[in-house]
This record gives structure tokens, C-alpha cells and sequence, in this order.
């Protein structure tokens, strides 16, 4: 039972002769004097009927708050929304995906606010519901316990196991006859077999691995499948970590250091995250204050090996993660070759190194490999710069099996433009595909290309061709591929004067990104650009163009 050792927050809202009436509203659901005496722990959830990463979510809730009343709190449940990549990817909507994270932020910091909640649990499922509660977590800086909703598990096909990534490529394979339409439709009607996010090394899963090395989560919590039955006490769990939070008034800033942002910057490198890392954790140390320059991921990747073998450029998934031992196995072999920080504050109560000690490494397993044996020497992110990204951009090279790339531009000023050329088969050996104005404000929304790149490796040209822009990718794309070009072509960025034919070359071991142009043509050209007109005048996008930074910066709102 939590002991009132100082004054809460819901005090103000709920105690007195002059909040009767809030009180009131309190008793109109059931709550009583009893319930009312103890802190009030907001859980939230990402629920809804719009993925399987979502679907399951309120039951997790209902589990966090047995765990909550358990150790002496009164839980109030509460939902943000959540759009989903894999539904909205290669069509208009995906435009929505980036903004939710700013969104799902905003409306949790409202909620909390506007009830004086003490405390709060996070469940999140898709993509950017992950970054999103997390954001919230260190913006309202209240006792913190963030729970993911775990992944799917693989479905098989053709005797192989198979995720959503397989279906995407299938488009292309279609088009180029590599597959029947009916043998796309067996995988797609197996693909997802039931509720979770996507279930390789994508970007919530990666996202979710994030969240236990940063502190904020439980430890195996990221890799626990959702329909396991370990999911539902982790849930409960989760909601008593909070009460002993609050107790110590141990906080999420108090949490989310620095040395916390590194660690977390390590496993990803090290587990062959998504590239949206590069978007979420910068986003995630924003709202605490703390700069994260995209840069140092590719300095803690220069020392860090890839040691897990997963999807989208391996052979595993999540699943087997967890049972190779997931994160804190990760975590152990980092912290004992001296690449983490062991000191770090965790939801626990006890640091990193702590939570660790006595942990025993299962017997060798190819899915997380030792780090005397790794799949690549290095991490698997780089930082490119160079005349076309002078901010910078960032590549996923797991892998990749080249290091440079030269040939000539294919230039197209949207995604659905470039698709349309993916679908004609006009993109050909050698081509650097160019696709601009995807960026956050020019998108608007930054939309991910997983439909032209998953398009492009189902031809069977992944390996022949590059592609860069300034939008993102999904944590499912493989390939020759730099995103998040900085500074975006509607900003007057160098990709904004780009031509067809122009020779592009992407050289890793330089981490140079250049187009063939003398600094005094570029300056030409940019002198003739013009500004485009924004796309949405009125509305929520609107809004976010007029607001949002640089992806250099994270791609954060900024009043």
C-alpha cells in the first residue's frame, strides 16, 4: 500500500469542500471515499479496431489496472489514437502517420493535465504510439511505467515464416511474374496470423526494444509475443512498477539521461533497428531537454557490432528473439564488453547494471549472436552528408552487400509518382531513385516509402538500384536506401534541384552523399527554385507543416 508521504497532484483536483463537484462526477462511476484517497494512475492505451497491433490493447489495460488497485492505486482508464502504417502506407493517408505521434504526445499531456493524474502506465501498439506515450512521459515527467503490446507471431508460407514485409514485396514479385496472384493471396491470408505489431525488427518493435534499454519499460517486456500468456502479467506488473515509482517519486527525467539515450541508441544499432530510431528517440529527448544530434548514432555504431540476425535484412523474428533472450540478453553482453552504461536509472527502481547481475546467458544461439562472432563488425545505421544532405540523412546497411553506389537520377517529385514508374518497370539497373517533397513539411507528414521499396526489391532489383528522399522508411525496407534528407526540398534543400541524369554517388566508408554538380551550378539552380504551394491550407496537416523541425531535429513540433 502506497503511504501519502507528500502532496499529489490529484489532491488539487479531488480533495476539499470546493471540489465536490469533481468528486461528484467521481461517485456518478462507482469510485468511493476509499478510492478516492489513493493516487490516481492514468492508463492509457493506444486501442483501437484499426490494426492487430492495436486490437488487444484494452485488455492489457484492464490487466495493468488489477496490477495499479493491487498496489494501492485508483486507475483511470483513458485511449489515444493510433493511425497505422501498414494500412495507410502507399496511398495519401500515410501523411497522417508522422503527425499521430505529435498527436497521441499532445492528447495524453491534455488528459493527464486536465484530471491531475499522479502517475501513468503507457500501452502501445503500432508504430508511432510507441514514441508518442513515451514523448508524453517525459513532457508531464510523472512516475512512468511504458508497456508494449507485443508483437505478432509469424505466419508461414510455402513451409517458411513469414511477416506483413513479405506481402509488400509480393507487389513487385507480382510484377515482375516472380509470383502468381494466387500465391498472393495464400500469403496474404496467413501473413498476419493474429493480434500484435509486425513481427520482425521493424520500427515497433524496435521501438519497443528502445523503451526497455532507455529505462522506461519493464525488462523482456519488448519482446514478449501478445498473445503469450507472460504479456498479461507483464501488464499487471507494469501498473504496480508505477505505484512503487511514485512512492520513491522516481520520475521519467530522472530516468531519461543522456546515458540512457546512448544505451538505447546501442541496442537498436546493435539489434538492426528501424531507421525511424533516428526520428523517435531525437523527439523523445526533446521534450527532456536534451539534445540528441542525429550524429551520434553513427559514432556509437562505428563501436558497436550487429549481433541479431532479424527481419528485415535477417532470418528471424521477434518470437525468436525473445526466446534467444530479447533485450536484457542484448543488454548483458553490452554491458559486460563495456559498450553501455550500467549506471542508468531504470522503472525498476534499480539501475541497468542491476537488473542485469545474475543474469545468466542462454547457451549460443545464431539469432543474437556474441559479439566475437557478429553478423557485421559495426551497427547497422549510418549518418551520410554531403552537397544533397548537408544536415545530414541516415541508411540502414544491414544487409546491404556494397558499400558504394553511383549511377544516374530518376527524379520524382512524390512517392505515388515514383511508384507509378516502379509499376511500369521503368526503373532499371544502376538508376538512384530520387523521390522529394516527402519530407515533414512537404509531405506533409514525412510518409514512409515501404510500398516503392518493397515494390523494388520484389522485382529483384534491390540489389541494382538506390534509392534516397527526403521522407522516411519503414522499419520492413531493405536496400540501398537514404532517408530523411536534410535540409527537404520544400525548404529549398540541394534535393530540390536535382535533375534527371544527374549523377548520384553514396559512398558508406566516406558517409558521403553527392550529386555530381560544381557548388556554383548548384547555387544556379537554387536561384531559380521556387517554393512550392502547401499542399493543405486548413486542418491538421496544415498545422503540423507550419510547426514541425527539420528530421535532422527529429521532425518535433515547434511553437
Amino acid at each position: 500500500m502506497v503511504t501519502k508521504t507528500r502532496a499529489r497532484k490529484s489532491d488539487a483536483v479531488y480533495k476539499g469542500v470546493n471540489r465536490a463537484f469533481a468528486r461528484s462526477y467521481l461517485r456518478a462511476m462507482g469510485l468511493t471515499d476509499e478510492d478516492m484517497a489513493k493516487p490516481f494512475v492514468g492508463v492509457v492505451s493506444a486501442w483501437n479496431e484499426t490494426s492487430p497491433c492495436n486490437v488487444h490493447l484494452n485488455r492489457l489495460a484492464r490487466l495493468a489496472k488489477e496490477g495499479v488497485q493491487a498496489a494501492g492505486g485508483t486507475p483511470r482508464e483513458f485511449t489515444t489514437i493510433a493511425v497505422t502504417d501498414g494500412i495507410a502506407m502507399g496511398y495519401e493517408g500515410m501523411k497522417a502517420s508522422l503527425v499521430s505521434r505529435e498527436v497521441i504526445a499532445d492528447s495524453i499531456e491534455l488528459t493527464m493535465m486536465g484530471h491531475g493524474y499522479d502517475a501513468l502506465v503507457g500501452i502501445a501498439g503500432c508504430d508511432k504510439t510507441l514514441p508518442g506515450i513515451m514523448m508524453a512521459m517525459a513532457r508531464l515527467n510523472v512516475p512512468s511505467v511504458f508497456m508494449y503490446g507485443g508483437s505478432i507471431l509469424p505466419g508461414r508460407f510455402e513451409g517458411r515464416d513469414v511477416t506483413i514485409q513479405d506481402v509488400f514485396e509480393s507487389v513487385g514479385a507480382v510484377e515482375a511474374g516472380l509470383m502468381t496472384e494466387q500465391q498472393q493471396r495464400e500469403l496474404e491470408c496467413v501473413a498476419c496470423p493474429g493480434e500484435g505489431a509486425c513481427g520482425g525488427m521493424f520500427t515497433a518493435n524496435t521501438m519497443a526494444c528502445s523503451s526497455e534499454a532507455l529505462g522506461l519499460a519493464l525488462p523482456y517486456s519488448a519482446s514478449i509475443p501478445a498473445v503469450a500468456p507472460e504479456r498479461a502479467d507483464a501488464s499487471r506488473e507494469a501498473g504496480s512498477a508505477v505505484l512503487n515509482l511514485l512512492e520513491r517519486d522516481l520520475k521519467p527525467r530522472d530516468i531519461l539521461t543522456r546515458e540512457a539515450f546512448e544505451n538505447a541508441i546501442t541496442v537498436v544499432v546493435a539489434v538492426g533497428g528501424s531507421t525511424n530510431a533516428v526520428l523517435h528517440l531525437p523527439a523523445i529527448a526533446h521534450e527532456c531537454g536534451i539534445n540528441l544530434p542525429i550524429e551520434d548514432f553513427d559514432t556509437i555504431a562505428r563501436r558497436v557490432p550487429h549481433i541479431a540476425d532479424l527481419k528485415p535484412g535477417g532470418r528471424f523474428v521477434q518470437v525468436d528473439f525473445h526466446r534467444a533472450g530479447g533485450v536484457p540478453r542484448v543488454m548483458k553482453m553490452l554491458l559486460d564488453a563495456g559498450l553501455i552504461h550500467g549506471d542508468a536509472m531504470t522503472v525498476t527502481g534499480k539501475t541497468v547494471a542491476e537488473n542485469l547481475n545474475g543474469l545468466t546467458v542462454p547457451e549460443e544461439s545464431e539469432v543474437i549472436r556474441p559479439l566475437e562472432r557478429p553478423l557485421e563488425p559495426t551497427g547497422t545505421m549510418v549518418i551520410l552528408k554531403g552537397n544533397i544532405a548537408p544536415e545530414g540523412c541516415v541508411m540502414k546497411i544491414s544487409s546491404i552487400h556494397r558499400e558504394r553506389h553511383s549511377g544516374p537520377a530518376r527524379v520524382f517529385d512524390s512517392e505515388d509518382a515514383c511508384f507509378q514508374a516502379v509499376a511500369a518497370r521503368a526503373i532499371k539497373h544502376g538508376d538512384v531513385v530520387v523521390i522529394r517533397y516527402e519530407g515533414p513539411k512537404g509531405g506533409p507528414g514525412m510518409r514512409e516509402m515501404l510500398a516503392v521499396t518493397a515494390a523494388i526489391s520484389g522485382q529483384g532489383l534491390g540489389e541494382h538500384v538506390a534509392l534516397i528522399t527526403d521522407g522516411r522508411f519503414s522499419g520492413a525496407t531493405r536496400g540501398f536506401t537514404a532517408g530523411h534528407i536534410a535540409p527537404e526540398a520544400a525548404l529549398g534543400g540541394p534535393i530540390a534541384i536535382i535533375e534527371e541524369g544527374d549523377t548520384i554517388t553514396i559512398d558508406i566508408p566516406k558517409r558521403q552523399i553527392e550529386v555530381e554538380l560544381s557548388e556554383e551550378e548548384i547555387m544556379r539552380r537554387l536561384g531559380l527554385w521556387q517554393a512550392p504551394v502547401p499542399k493543405y491550407t486548413s486542418g491538421a496537416l496544415a498545422k503540423y507543416a507550419r510547426l514541425v523541425s527539420s528530421a535532422a531535429k527529429g521532425a518535433v513540433c515547434l511553437s
